[in-house]
């Protein structure tokens, strides 16, 4: 979903900033109108801990006073979707939204609203540049530069000129400065994966010698940034590439394979050689090691990499949930029969997934939260089923949603429910079927038995996994 990355960007950042005693009794209200909600309550959360549940009355709105503020970013969660607002003292922010186009819809008033209708807007102008990235990356790395450091430049202006006008706190000033230059960050880490391609690489030497120049200014231990949502991507690029030129020079591969054992092996010693803060470093090897997991189907590989990152990670939680995640993907591997998971079809009967596997099958997963990908899956799914007439294709929701928000957006899309189900326990149904990531399609032969646990729609490779399902 687009609000994803704004959330992910936002809703974390401001973990040490404590109020003085004397402001313990600050406050800030926060009220808003929901249009075609999906449940009758709205939840507000810091730092992924719980605050408060609030119920919408009769005309779908709420009003809720928020005391002994501590300022900073607080999430606001209306199932499936979620957004981020900045709170100060003395703030009283509203705002109206509809569920069908959340962030486009989302604008703010009351005291407040300019700096957060600034952070969306700044937001969706990101976005907004995602979609020409592409075509920038076809420039060459001097005029890709330039491109990128002239839209940087303007927001940076842009940002001053709001500051005067609104004299901004501090805590706002952080945030939105820290988002524009690295997003620019990132994009430059991106650009030789777009410029180059996979199978190009290895020319990565060849980009100009001050194209990496801002590298010496990275600070890769700042806490207070550490789960700021540009920090954390431009990181995870960051290590990508530096990981890469480390792999090329001791590998004889030639062609970047970002899910092969020996890449993912030096990425995890890549981080753990570069950052000393163990929360950064911890929840990065947690990334790499999860990115990996969800993409591999072969035990022996899966085993070296927990190993490894067994050695490195001191955080215990994430090691036994590595540890968990492999032990289950150890059952979901090719030839093992799919499990009884339980779900849910449009007339609200029960069924498990094993039960309705009748012929070779494509089973994908989507959420109305990353509404992006859910139409394109479908799109793409529509498209594959008339290639292959011999494949069904399953689409299972993997949230917690209402029957009726469920079917209701579906039909909104003019999507057919035939072959639609939910999982009647989205929980237990994501663990048993290891799904963190939506992009993930499990391959069942027609007998029920696994072929590819973590197959991938918009892989180049799918169709030639369709049809070695076929000639099985």
């Amino acid at each position: 979903m687009k609000n994803f990355v704004l959330i992910i960007s936002l809703s974390l950042f401001i973990t040490n900033c404590k109020q003085d005693t004397n402001e313990i009794n600050s406050h800030a209200f926060v009220g808003g109108e929901i249009i075609n909600p999906n449940s009758s309550y709205v939840i507000f959360s810091k730092d992924n801990n719980a605050i408060d549940t609030v119920l919408l009355d009769g005309n779908n709105r709420f009003l809720y006073k928020m005391n002994n503020l501590e300022p900073g970013l607080y999430t606001f969660r209306h199932k499936p979707e979620e957004q981020i607002v900045l709170l100060e003292e003395g703030d009283s922010l509203h705002f109206r939204l509809n569920t069908m186009e959340f962030d486009e819809s989302l604008v703010f008033t009351g005291k407040g609203a300019k700096k957060n209708n600034y952070l969306i807007n700044l937001f969706l102008e990101n976005e907004k540049e995602r979609e020409h990235m592409l075509e920038f990356c076809q420039l060459s790395p001097k005029n890709f530069r330039h491109k990128v450091d002239s839209l940087t430049s303007a927001k940076h202006e842009r940002l001053k000129i709001f500051e005067r006008k609104n004299s901004t706190s501090e805590v706002f000033n952080e945030i939105a400065d820290a988002n524009i230059h690295y997003y620019n960050y990132a994009r430059k880490e991106l650009y030789p994966f777009a410029y180059y391609g996979s199978n190009e690489l290895i020319n990565l030497n060849s980009l100009p010698d001050n194209f990496y120049d801002f590298r010496k200014d990275v600070d890769y231990n700042n806490e207070n940034l550490r789960s700021y949502y540009p920090y954390y991507r431009f990181l995870e690029y960051h290590f990508n590439n530096i990981a890469l030129s480390k792999h090329f020079k001791h590998s004889n591969d030639s062609v970047f394979k970002m899910h092969s054992l020996d890449f993912n092996l030096d990425r995890i010693r890549v981080i753990d050689s570069l950052v000393d803060n163990e929360s950064i470093k911890n929840t990065h090897l947690q990334h790499s090691a999860w990115d990996f997991l969800h993409t591999s189907s072969n035990a022996g590989e899966i085993s070296q990499l927990v190993e490894l990152y067994l050695q490195k990670s001191t955080d215990e939680k994430h090691k036994k949930q590595i540890v968990e995640v492999a032990q289950t993907l150890m059952k979901l591997a090719p030839g093992t029969k799919v499990p009884d998971v339980g779900l849910v079809n449009h007339e609200g009967k029960e069924v498990s997934l094993a039960s309705i596997i009748k012929k070779p099958t494509a089973v994908y997963f989507w959420t109305y939260g990353m509404r992006g990908h859910f139409k394109d899956a479908h799109k793409k799914a529509k498209k594959l089923k008339f290639n292959y007439p011999e494949i069904d294709f399953i689409a299972i929701n993997a949230e917690d949603i209402s029957s009726e928000s469920w079917t209701e957006g579906l039909r909104q899309y003019k999507f057919p429910l035939e072959n639609e189900y939910r999982f009647a326990n989205p929980k237990e149904g994501k663990k048993q079927l290891v799904i963190s990531r939506l992009y993930k399609v499990m391959l069942i032969d027609k007998d029920g038995a696994i072929v590819h646990a973590n197959a991938n729609m918009t892989d180049h490779h799918f169709e030639e996994q369709l049809l070695g399902m076929l000639n099985q």
